[in-house]
């Protein structure tokens, strides 16, 4: 992975992940001040136009890394940081999914399964995101590869 990529993939990652945390905390732990209101927070519908238009950035980002990053390592048997990356690969289209499904979704019922689906591959996909770039990979101990 490039180092352009590399920045495009994290600051995707910072963007929509920041966004849905936010969008979150305000939906689920802040208590309004008005009891009729249908929002937490005077900042939460824009947070969540944020996480929603910034979304299909980290789409972007995934598409991008998928040949020449995940398929190359997954390819060459790559043992350094291949389990938070399968983990990654993993949750990807289960999160994608879950998370434009969420948006057109018309019944209560799925739309609490696509939200419950949403949190949880996100949460994963979040927390191994981070540890993910930390682990020492080929392309970071050494080798002049870039692919």
């Amino acid at each position: 992975m490039t180092r352009g990529q590399s920045w495009f993939v994290h600051g995707s990652n910072l963007l929509v992940g920041g966004t849905g945390i936010v969008y979150g905390w305000m939906r689920y732990f802040i208590v309004p001040q008005d009891e009729f209101s249908v929002v937490n927070h005077p900042l939460q519908p824009e947070f969540l136009h944020w996480h929603i238009l910034s979304a299909p950035l980290l789409v972007f980002a995934i598409g991008l890394i998928w040949s020449g990053h995940v398929l190359t390592h997954y390819r060459r048997n790559t043992a350094r940081g291949r389990r938070t990356g399968l983990t990654l690969a993993a949750t990807a289209f289960p999160m994608i999914f879950s998370g434009y499904a969420l948006q057109v979704s018309v019944n209560e019922s799925w739309t609490e399964v696509w939200m419950w689906l949403h949190l949880a591959t996100a949460g994963i996909w979040l927390f191994f995101a981070v540890i993910h770039p930390f682990l020492p990979t080929p392309d970071r101990v050494g080798s002049t590869e870039e692919g």
